[in-house]
C-alpha cells in the first residue's frame, strides 16, 4: 500500500494520501482546501539499515566536529541527528527542556558575572 505526495495547485500544500489499491485509485482532493487540482510529487524513498550501521554511522569522529558539549543549542542539534539516524522522533518536549536549560545556564552565567 504506497504512500503517495501530492501538491495542491490552489493552496500549494504538501500532502502524503496512503492509496489503498492501486489498480483502483480513489479520487484525490486537498486534506486543506479541498480541491482536486493536484500534482503528484516524486518522493523519497526510505531505504533500512540495520541498527549496527546506525550506531557505526557515530563512529566517525567527523561527526562531532562542530559539537559544544557546553553549549546546550549544539549538543540539543547533535541528539536531533542522532534520534534521527536512529529513527527515534525525540518531540516538542525535549525542546522546551532544552530551551529551559538554556536559559537556566545563561541565568548562571550571569549571576556569576555578578
Amino acid at each position: 500500500m504506497p504512500i503517495y505526495e501530492y501538491r495542491c495547485a490552489d493552496c500549494k500544500k504538501r500532502i502524503s494520501l496512503l492509496i489503498l489499491s492501486v489498480s483502483q485509485p480513489p479520487t484525490v482532493a486537498c486534506t486543506f482546501c479541498g480541491s482536486a487540482n493536484l500534482d503528484r510529487l516524486m518522493s523519497r524513498f526510505a531505504s533500512p539499515k540495520s541498527e549496527e550501521a546506525r550506531l557505526e554511522s557515530f563512529a566517525d569522529p567527523s561527526k562531532f566536529g562542530d559539537v559544544d558539549e557546553n553549549d546546550p543549542q549544539s549538543m540539543a542539534r547533535f541528539m536531533k541527528k542522532m534520534g534521527k539516524e536512529m529513527g527515534e522522533d525525540i518531540g516538542d518536549d525535549f525542546d522546551e527542556a532544552l530551551q529551559e536549560a538554556g536559559n537556566d545556564m545563561a541565568e548562571s552565567d550571569s549571576s556569576d558575572v555578578m
